[in-house]
């Protein structure tokens, strides 16, 4: 009875041994996340002269922004710009691209001067970064160099109907009446009877997977599509957030919602029409279970303190 029970206690203490030097991994390692914005330069294809981008925390010069981080997508990328350019040709607000190459093998690059050169860089721009640091990353850098009062961020395929951006944007604007802060987030489930998802069946169940552990694990029950490649921020609410990003791969959308919910930041979710484009990045299973563990790793981190929001809303 007596070595049951010192096995018993022995057990317990490695156990919790154990259990402390993972958060002691966990707390350190947080640290190693890189929150920094890059001192990039876009080229001016037609000069051929470099420029500095801007930072989101100087004064916005234009109404909207879009970001669309591009890795690897010289094919899939002209297409949604062939359909964007025309919508952006009939609004009456100014606004500016950037695409966000993610180190892309293929010539990705080329492919934006490309439109640079046709319309021009003050419309839009390439940021070219050294190294892939995954979608969130890309994203990132992209809305930390900004111009915009409201920053889209867009996927490259074009998934979503860009002619759902108007109601998008009057969804954040109702938003911004109480608060300027606010995001607006284009949303596959089915809201209303206007929202149109073509997925395959695979792709469902992986979503729905993802979903119901977004809620377990990751805490967030106001937002039912977190992975919709459609958010529109306001400019306050943009500099809030995603300075105060750690996550740079599949699961920073979950990210953003976290740090919304512990500022405070109201997001709204809009129905969009969406389809399903062949060339997708997610790997099955693989990129689900990337993605389960960085939300094990954000819940986790901010649970024990490891990571925080230092950032407090200010009145602008």
């Amino acid at each position: 009875m007596c070595f049951l029970l010192l096995y018993l206690c022995f057990g317990i203490a490695l156990g919790l041994l154990l259990f402390g030097a993972l958060l002691l991994v966990i707390r350190i390692t947080a640290s190693l996340s890189d929150k920094t914005r890059l001192q990039l330069e876009f080229l001016d294809p037609k000069t051929d002269i470099s420029k500095p981008f801007p930072s989101i925390h100087d004064p916005p010069t234009l109404d909207l922004t879009i970001v669309i981080p591009a890795y690897n997508e010289s094919k899939r990328l002209p297409v949604f710009l062939d359909v964007l350019f025309p919508y952006l040709d009939t609004v009456n607000y100014s606004y500016e691209i950037i695409v966000v190459d993610d180190g892309s093998k293929d010539n990705t690059v080329e492919v934006v001067h490309g439109y640079s050169r046709q319309y021009g860089s003050d419309v839009i721009r390439c940021m070219k970064l050294p190294a892939n640091r995954g979608k969130g990353g890309a994203v990132r850098q992209g809305v930390l160099s900004s111009r915009g009062r409201e920053i889209l961020f867009a996927d490259a395929d074009g998934a979503t109907d860009i002619n759902d951006l108007g109601k998008v944007r009057e969804s954040l604007h109702k938003l911004l009446q109480s608060s300027p802060h606010g995001i607006a987030v284009g949303s596959r489930a089915h809201l209303q009877d206007d929202a149109v998802a073509n997925r395959s069946f695979l792709r469902n169940i992986l979503m729905y997977g993802f979903h119901m552990f977004v809620f377990l694990v990751g805490g967030i029950s106001n937002i039912k599509d977190t992975q919709c490649g459609f958010k529109l921020f306001s400019r306050p609410a943009a500099r809030a957030i995603f300075p105060q990003m750690n996550i740079e791969r599949w699961a920073f959308d979950v990210e953003i919602f976290v740090i919304a919910n512990m500022m405070g930041i109201k997001a709204t979710e809009v129905a969009v029409n969406w389809e399903e484009i062949d060339g997708s990045k997610i790997v099955p299973v693989f990129s689900w279970l990337e993605m389960a563990k960085d939300l094990l790793m954000i819940r986790t981190r901010y649970m024990i303190g490891a990571w925080s929001v230092t950032e407090r809303l200010k009145d602008e």
